[in-house]
C-alpha cells in the first residue's frame, strides 16, 4: 500500500471528478481514438473496461477504484525495479507510472538510472516528462518537480 505522501501527491494532481471527462492527452486524437477519465484519473475500471464518455460514479466508487489502481501501479513499478527503494522513492515512481504509464517508465532513462543506483541522476529525469502531445504543461512541470522532491526525501 502506498504511503500517505504518495496518496496525497497523486490525489492532488489528479483531482477527483465523478463524471467522465476527456484527458488532455486525448484531445488531439481522432474521435475513435479518444479516451475518457473518471474519479482520481482512472481511464479504466477494475474489470479493465474503459471509461465511457457519459459515465458517472460515486465518491465511494472513485476512492475504491483509486486504491485498487494505485496498488496495481505500485506492484508493476516494484516488478521493474531491481534495487532497494525507500517508500518515498517507490511512491514517486508509482505516481509517475500512474500518470505516464508503466510502459513509459519501463523504457525510460529514469528507470535505467534508478536500477543503476544513480538516485540523483534519476531524480533529474522526472523533469523531462513535462509534455502532453509535444506541449509543455505547467501542471506536469509542477507534478514532476514534486515527484522528484518525494523521490529524494
Amino acid at each position: 500500500m502506498a504511503n500517505k505522501e504518495t496518496i496525497q501527491l497523486v490525489e492532488h494532481f489528479e483531482g477527483c471528478k465523478l463524471a467522465a471527462y476527456e484527458c488532455a492527452t486525448s484531445k488531439s486524437l481522432p474521435r475513435d481514438k479518444k479516451f475518457w477519465t473518471i474519479g482520481w484519473g482512472s481511464t479504466f475500471y477494475a474489470d479493465k473496461k474503459p471509461v465511457g464518455e457519459h459515465d458517472h460514479i460515486t465518491q465511494e466508487q472513485a476512492d475504491e477504484l483509486f486504491e485498487n489502481l494505485l496498488n496495481e501501479f505500485e506492484a508493476k513499478v516494484k516488478a521493474l525495479v531491481t534495487v532497494q527503494l525507500n517508500e518515498n522513492q517507490l511512491g514517486a515512481l508509482t505516481s509517475f507510472a500512474y500518470n505516464c504509464g508503466v510502459g513509459n517508465l519501463k523504457s525510460s532513462t529514469l528507470l535505467k538510472k534508478v536500477n543503476a543506483g544513480d538516485f540523483i541522476g534519476a531524480s533529474q529525469e522526472f523533469a523531462k516528462w513535462n509534455k502532453s502531445n509535444g506541449t509543455v504543461l505547467k501542471g506536469l512541470v509542477v507534478r514532476r518537480a514534486k515527484e522528484a522532491e518525494l523521490f529524494l526525501k
